[in-house]
């Protein structure tokens, strides 16, 4: 509690000083040294390559694999990036274009029972293979991410929509010919900081208008007493509501908006103002029931807590806690890619908020 209420002090402190988004610098190479990243890979990756989810059955999915193969060019581990993606390759593209399946669970056969793709998914593993050739000059990662985005701008991007350019979630059940809500939208799939580095392997889609629709959407996505955006969102009608048939909450999918937005450099202090309301000088980060406006669970492995300081940062200026500069290997593998993700954004744009 003692680490919570001084992170409360320091919030308050740093409330009128906007922070200041520093130039980007390298991802690649960003952790290199970091003990999490080898607790990560010891735990969470197998032999094979397979990035294991042991929050949720110890299935895995496109957006683990992508998360691994980020990690592993933040973590400058090479050997690590190729097994996953060898895995990934041969496991998930088994559709029949360029998208991956996005859920594999080990004890079905077949492993892969639905074929149908997550765009968060798709674009970490292109951001992750663009970052790669950057990192190691490995040519067929560059043909492998263009076949990647170009499918997922062709396929998932809505170029004219009246919200400007949309991402759908996946191939089948979010269009509007597929729902009366439709198109519904995951705001947690705006992947802010892949969009420059897609933007190099496609540049023939407007990845730069998609990042604008995404901060509008950010910005007009404040449901109920809290104004927090739920995970799913209709954009059927003249102004966004929760998607039906989707529990109308702010959830696991949508702590990572500040995350994304930290990691791209933003710093709109009204981008992140839902998000510390809730979160800032609390017993840890929260889920919330919309309608109600109240909290519905407490976030407490101790990577969470590191979307909230880091949000503080972004939008404050607000010190990074030295107690969250050394990730906890004892968690699940969620809340410590979260926290990897947030050291590696505090290296490559807020490194005046935990100055070594």
């Amino acid at each position: 509690m003692r680490f919570f209420v001084t992170f409360a002090l320091m919030l308050a402190l740093a409330a009128h000083h906007p922070a200041r988004a520093e130039p980007a610098v390298a991802f690649a190479g960003s952790l290199a040294g970091q003990d999490g990243w080898r607790a990560y890979r010891e735990r969470f990756v197998t032999p094979q390559g397979r990035v294991v989810d042991t929050g949720n059955g110890g299935i895995s999915h496109s957006e683990g694999q992508g998360y691994g193969m980020l990690l592993a060019v933040a973590a400058d581990d090479r050997a690590t990036f190729e097994r996953i993606w060898t895995w990934t390759r041969a496991n998930l593209m088994v559709r029949d274009d360029q998208l991956l399946a996005w859920r594999w669970e080990p004890e079905r056969r077949p492993a892969v029972a639905d074929l149908n793709n997550a765009s968060d998914g798709d674009l970490l593993v292109a951001w992750a293979l663009a970052e790669a050739v950057q990192a190691w000059g490995e040519p067929s990662h560059r043909v492998a991410g263009r076949r990647i985005a170009v499918e997922l701008g062709r396929k998932q991007i809505l170029p004219r929509a009246a919200q400007g350019p949309l991402l759908l979630p996946g191939m089948s059940g979010f269009s509007a010919e597929e729902r009366a809500d439709g198109p519904v939208v995951n705001l947690s799939y705006w992947v802010f900081p892949a969009f420059d580095r897609v933007t190099g392997l496609a540049p023939e889609f407007d990845w730069a208008g998609l990042a604008r629709s995404g901060r509008r959407l950010i910005a007009a996505a404040r449901f109920g007493p809290a104004r927090l955006p739920s995970d799913w969102v209709s954009l059927a009608g003249p102004a966004p509501r929760p998607a039906d048939g989707f529990p109308a909450q702010f959830s696991y999918n949508a702590i990572r908006i500040p995350l994304y937005l930290a990691m791209a450099g933003v710093t709109e202090p009204d981008l992140y103002a839902p998000f510390l309301a809730l979160w800032e000088g609390k017993a840890g980060p929260a889920l919330a029931d919309i309608a109600a406006g109240a909290v519905s669970d407490r976030l407490v492995e101790p990577g969470y807590a590191a979307l909230p300081a880091l949000a503080a940062c972004a939008a404050r200026g607000t010190p990074f806690p030295a107690v969250l500069r050394t990730p906890r290997a004892e968690q699940n593998y969620y809340p410590l890619t979260l926290h990897l993700l947030a050291l590696a954004a505090l290296r490559t744009r807020f490194s005046a908020c935990a100055p070594r």
